[in-house]
């Protein structure tokens, strides 16, 4: 637990250099609806609705899993059955773009599941409204907002891993498996591998800080280099990669722990996750009030209060093996045995938000030419 404190500290002392940290980006989203008493509609794009202050309705930001969603939500539909929840849901970087362009017409109400270095960009632009949760006391400090009245709540931490298809690699005649960053430079995994846009993924931002961290920026661009003699295409989404792997249209995918996991379920034996032997860049996902100038919704700070009581919190542990009120009993089938151990433990998030900007636009000009197209 002291490593975990140690880790996820950084957090804490980055708020004040985070503005303005994130490259816009255009929303793409597919649009979708839950069963259920309350309504969730998944919208897309850049256009803007009116939102009313009705304690009716309450419009969220996310940037969980489709399948976690569904998950989670079920608790609170069952409590609230009158509530109409409408979620947009999308990659970190999307959505925390679309959030900044709607900066002075909000029309989110909260922001859930969302990485906490895109939260304190957020409060930097004097975008979040100080809220403590009922039971905020039992969160971690790392977890969350050091001000008296917290303005973000984290939930869980995720983390960098890859997803091994062998029946891909073996139909090429490979049955070497990755271990390691430095394993995947080899050409024999030549157009084989899909990672993650850093500009439109949390995930891929994280996976490149991460390399910079255990490498150094010169030696970490040069490795970049030799990893994209590999890649065969760069996608928006930190969970594609995973997800089109075990499809079995790439031999690996760089995405997260929780994906991965799932994913390889889908493969049986020829699916196989590898959590690298360097270490994996990490964030931390967490939910906010965005500030409105009619005010905020009571719906809206009932719902912070329920997304971290002990039965949602117990939710995200069945996915993550570091949750905001520390790690459980049961760390989930699929992970390390030491979940923290796997974490970088040197990242310094100020440096990566201060640099941001940068790290992002020479990523791009080395590497876009490889992105999937926008849909």
């Amino acid at each position: 637990m002291k490593r975990l404190i140690a880790l996820l500290a950084t957090l804490l002392i980055s708020a004040a250099t985070l503005a303005g940290c994130v490259v816009p980006t255009t929303p793409t989203t597919t649009q979708g609806q839950l069963s259920g008493n309350v309504t969730e509609t998944v919208k897309s794009g850049t256009s803007k609705e009116t939102v009313k202050l009705n304690e009716k309705v309450l419009n969220i930001y996310t940037a969980l899993e489709d399948d976690q969603i569904t998950d989670y939500l079920e608790g609170f539909k069952a409590l609230y059955p009158d509530v109409t929840v409408n979620i947009t849901r999308d990659s970190t970087g999307i959505i925390t773009a679309k959030l900044l362009a709607e900066k002075d017409n909000p029309q989110a109400d909260i922001v859930w599941g969302v990485s906490a270095a895109s939260l304190l960009v957020l409060d930097g632009q004097g975008m979040l409204e100080p809220y403590a949760p009922v039971g905020v006391e039992r969160i971690l400090p790392e977890f969350k907002d050091n001000a008296d009245v917290p303005k973000w709540v984290g939930i869980d931490a995720w983390e960098t891993a890859f997803l091994v298809n062998l029946d891909v690699l073996q139909s090429k005649g490979i049955t070497k498996i990755p271990q390691s960053y430095e394993d995947l430079i080899d050409p024999i995994y030549k157009g084989l591998i899909a990672m993650p846009n850093p500009a439109s993924s949390g995930t891929g931002t994280l996976t490149v800080n991460g390399i910079l961290t255990l490498m150094g920026e010169e030696a970490g661009w040069e490795y970049l280099d030799k990893l994209d003699e590999n890649i065969a295409v760069y996608l928006h989404s930190g969970s594609a990669p995973a997800k089109n792997t075990a499809t079995g249209e790439y031999g690996i995918g760089i995405s997260f722990g929780y994906r991965c996991i799932k994913s390889a379920k889908d493969l049986g034996d020829m699916g196989v996750v590898v959590f690298p032997e360097e270490g994996s860049g990490w964030d931390v996902e967490a939910n906010a009030l965005i500030k409105r100038a009619e005010g905020e919704k009571e719906i809206a700070k009932t719902f912070l209060d329920w997304a971290i009581t002990d039965e949602i919190m117990q939710k995200y542990a069945v996915g993550y093996p570091i949750i905001a009120t520390g790690i459980g009993d049961k760390i989930p089938d699929g992970y390390t045995v030491n979940p923290t151990d796997q974490l970088i433990a040197n990242i310094d998030l100020k440096w990566c938000a201060e640099n941001r900007d940068r790290i992002l636009a020479e990523w791009t000009a080395r590497y876009d030419g490889k992105s999937a197209p926008k849909s």
